[in-house]
């Protein structure tokens, strides 16, 4: 792990002391919210407390009228309607969100997510055919079709209505689709482009209810499955994304849904959970089914009204991510034994035949959190042709990076942080000294040492139980709303130890403090990159957070980053 540049955002106190007076909070809660650029009582409020009038007018959205006039023409004449997604969770619960809402109505309505392996990304036309065949006339699609140019005129040609929901960046000119509800259009009104698919979604279902009225699902009962794609999509949580995942983490919590309900127990859930809890439990399962075996898994399971197929469907998710577990772990050993040699390149392409293409993307995000270089890690089939994932470090653009190689490119489409390819073998040379071609000319303007942004300097004995569920009123927490890191000085290790699978576990004291645990997920080797003994004194980086032992919260520190104590 390279050694991190620690940004402290300044504080006036002036300004911290009198924003805390003022909200009856903690001057470190304060000095937070300051250095988020939050300073005045009405911000504040809002930010502590995301409420309905934080959301926008759907109608906003381009093309979102035309599409539920044409979607309340499908409910009332009983055409056939598909809800096409793609294999992550986005897409299952934007799908299932759909599906949910107007069947209700009593429509017509049917699902299909391609399968990875055999199908690919996004709308096939040997499926369109296969829709079209079963009578479907009106197809929606959820997390893709944006750049399907070819095949949405394939679509039209069947003589498909296409609905496009959709919110990866794609070139100015769209496919013929009936409708193409992208935020990031460049015709868009719509001030928040940063919504995920689910949100979408949720979005057009409000529009239609606006409109044309409900069926019995309310609007309120579908933010759990807004809440689960928007944290697993790595989307903003700002603006209304706030409100969405708090009301929609609020669902989970009581356990609403039996789908999700199920799967938490499967995953050992037994706390109020919170974007943590998705990101790194219930999204990593629901997410196993398209990578393994089949999308449809995590549908059912989220639509399911039955307790005990849910729990039958959970079982099978939580195997299918122990299987994905140890398939990762081989395949990351693997890329790190293959990316030894060319640490010195400003970006990393590995490729092999022998990888799954289901955990590509994760292996890419283990290379970016180890080298904090844009990573692509592509699996290639016996045919010679390679599908891969990338992943970007803040401020490299991976969608704007693929498009100046789209000549050597089969296809490619996402996002500034993550995005997606299908390439040919014999081409992978070309690509892999292009792209690092362009990753070295972003390195020479902006350089490559991980910035690491610190929210304040705290003492050991200041940060409570107290002060630590207050700075939970901040959540959630995520993509554009970090958890507050703070920089705790002059520490004494009083105990050294690596526990688990390479975590490092440590117990420090500042003079006057009590002793507090910190636990460094997949650091430890730290000490020894740093070059530091069991009795140096240390500078930590670190999220307090509570552990709850006994029926008692303890406070202990997540360690972000490590080094030698500095003079104050």
């Amino acid at each position: 792990m390279l050694p991190k540049q620690w940004i402290l955002r300044h504080v006036d106190l002036r300004e911290q002391m009198a924003l805390a007076s003022l909200l009856a909070i903690s001057p470190l809660t304060a000095s937070v919210l300051l250095a988020r650029g939050i300073s005045t009582k009405v911000e504040a409020d809002r930010w502590l407390s995301p409420h309905q009038g934080a959301t926008h007018d759907p109608f906003l959205i381009p093309d979102i009228e035309q599409a539920v006039d044409r979607l309340h023409r499908a409910v009332q004449t009983g055409e056939r309607i598909c809800f096409y997604g793609d294999y992550d969770v986005d897409g299952m619960s934007a799908t299932s969100l759909y599906v949910l809402f107007f069947s209700r109505l009593g429509a017509n309505v049917s699902w299909y997510i391609p399968h990875r392996l055999r199908e690919g990304y996004g709308l096939n036309e040997s499926a369109l055919a296969r829709l079209h065949g079963d009578g479907v006339t009106l197809l929606v699609t959820s997390d893709c079709g944006t750049t399907a140019h070819r095949e949405v005129e394939a679509a039209c040609r069947l003589g498909l209505d296409v609905i496009i929901t959709d919110h990866h960046q794609g070139e100015e000119l769209l496919p013929p689709a009936f409708a193409v509800m992208n935020p990031y259009r460049r015709d868009s009104r719509y001030p928040f482009p940063g919504l995920c698919s689910a949100g979408l979604a949720y979005k057009v279902v409000q529009a239609y209810q606006t409109k044309y009225g409900s069926g019995s699902v309310t609007l309120e009962s579908l933010l759990d499955l807004v809440a689960l794609a928007t944290v697993a999509d790595v989307v903003p949580l700002q603006d209304e994304n706030r409100y969405l995942v708090r009301q929609g983490l609020d669902l989970i919590s009581r356990g609403v849904r039996p789908g999700i309900n199920a799967l938490k127990s499967a995953a050992g859930v037994e706390r109020v959970c919170t974007a943590e809890t998705i990101a790194f439990r219930l999204a990593p399962r629901i997410n196993a089914a398209g990578r393994l075996a089949h999308a449809d898994l995590g549908v059912r399971l989220l639509t399911t009204e039955s307790e005990e197929e849910a729990q039958q469907l959970a079982g099978q998710l939580e195997q299918l991510n122990r299987e994905r577990q140890a398939i990762e772990q081989q395949t990351v050993a693997e890329a790190l034994a293959a990316v030894d040699s060319k640490t010195t390149s400003a970006a990393l392409v590995v490729a092999s035949r022998k990888w799954h293409l289901g955990v590509v993307g994760i292996v890419a995000a283990r290379l970016v959190e180890r080298y904090h270089r844009p990573a692509v890690v592509i699996a290639i089939n016996e045919q010679g042709l390679g599908k891969g994932s990338a992943r970007s470090v803040p401020g490299f653009d991976l969608y704007q990076a693929l498009s100046e190689c789209r000549d050597l490119l089969k296809g490619y489409g996402g996002h500034p942080a993550a995005a997606g390819l299908t390439i040919e073998e014999s081409r992978l040379p070309e690509f892999v000294e292009r792209f690092q071609d362009v990753a070295a000319r972003w390195d020479a303007q902006h350089g490559r040492t991980p910035l690491l942004h610190v929210d304040a300097e705290v003492k050991l004995m200041d940060v409570g139980p107290r002060a630590v569920r207050e700075l939970g009123l901040l959540h959630p927490f995520g993509a554009g709303n970090p958890e507050p890191v703070f920089v705790v000085r002059n520490l004494t290790m009083l105990d050294v130890r690596v526990v688990g699978e390479g975590h490092l576990k440590l117990v420090v004291r500042q003079p006057g403090s009590m002793p507090v645990e910190s636990i460094g997920f997949r650091l430890g080797e730290l000490l020894a990159q740093r070059g530091l003994s069991s009795k140096a004194s240390i500078d930590l980086a670190c999220i307090p957070e509570l552990n709850r032992w006994n029926g008692f919260d303890r406070i202990q520190l997540r360690i972000k980053d490590l080094r030698a104590c500095r003079p104050s």
